[in-house]
C-alpha cells in the first residue's frame, strides 16, 4: 500500500501547482528527465497527466529502490528510473525538457553549476528546463519560513543553500539560455523556466 512507502507531503501538496506550469510550457510532445525524482511521486503522478511526454525519472542510486515503488502505480507513464549523478554520469542524449524539484538547495553551489552546464548540453536547441524549489531575489529571503529553512539546511550541510535567483540566471545565460518564466507557487518556492 502507498502508506508503507516513503511519502512526502510537501510532493503531494504542490504536485497541482506544477502541473500547471508544465502543461503551459511542456505541450509539444517529447522526452523530459527529472532530476532528482525523490520519492517518485512526481514522476508517478505527473507523467500520468502529461501522456504526450516521455518521462524520464533519474536520481542517485541509493535513492531508485523508492523511485521504482511509487512507478508501480496504475496511472504512471514513467520509464523505469535511471542513475544520474550530476556532478558525473549524464545520459547519452538530448531531451526536449529537463525538469526538477527541490534540489537545487540541497546541492552545492558547484554541483548546481553542474547541473545547469550538464542539463544545458543534454537539451535539445529549443528546449526548456524548468526548476522548482525555494529562492532568494536580490540576496532576500522570500519569507522567514526560507530563511529559517537554509539555517537548517546549513546546519546538515554548509555546503547547502538557497540560491539566488540571479545567480541561476546567469549560470544559464552562460550557456546561451534566458529565463521565460517565473512562477511564484505555494509554500514560498517558485518555477523558474529557461530555453
Amino acid at each position: 500500500m502507498i502508506s508503507e512507502r516513503p511519502f512526502s507531503q510537501a510532493c503531494e501538496n504542490n504536485k497541482g501547482p506544477i502541473l500547471s506550469v508544465l502543461r503551459e510550457h511542456c505541450q509539444a510532445p517529447g522526452t523530459l528527465l527529472e532530476i532528482g525524482a525523490g520519492t517518485g511521486q512526481h514522476a508517478a503522478w505527473l507523467s500520468g497527466q502529461l501522456p504526450h511526454l516521455t518521462w524520464q525519472p533519474s536520481d542517485v542510486a541509493e535513492n531508485l529502490p523508492v523511485v521504482r515503488q511509487w512507478l508501480e502505480e496504475p496511472d504512471s507513464k514513467a520509464l523505469a528510473p535511471i542513475v544520474l549523478d550530476v556532478g558525473r554520469t549524464w545520459p547519452d542524449q538530448r531531451f526536449d525538457y529537463l525538469y526538477t524539484a527541490n534540489t537545487f538547495h540541497i546541492m552545492s553551489r558547484e554541483l548546481v553549476t553542474s547541473c545547469i552546464e550538464e542539463g544545458c548540453r543534454h537539451l535539445t536547441p529549443n528546449g526548456r528546463f524548468l526548476i522548482y524549489g525555494p529562492f532568494r531575489i536580490n540576496g532576500r529571503y522570500t519569507s522567514d519560513s526560507n530563511a529559517a529553512f537554509e539555517s537548517w539546511l546549513k546546519d546538515i550541510d554548509p555546503l547547502r543553500g538557497i540560491r539566488d535567483k540571479e545567480w541561476i540566471e546567469e549560470e544559464f545565460a552562460r550557456h546561451g539560455r534566458r529565463m521565460i518564466g517565473e512562477y511564484d507557487l505555494p509554500a514560498n518556492n517558485m518555477m523558474l523556466v529557461f530555453e
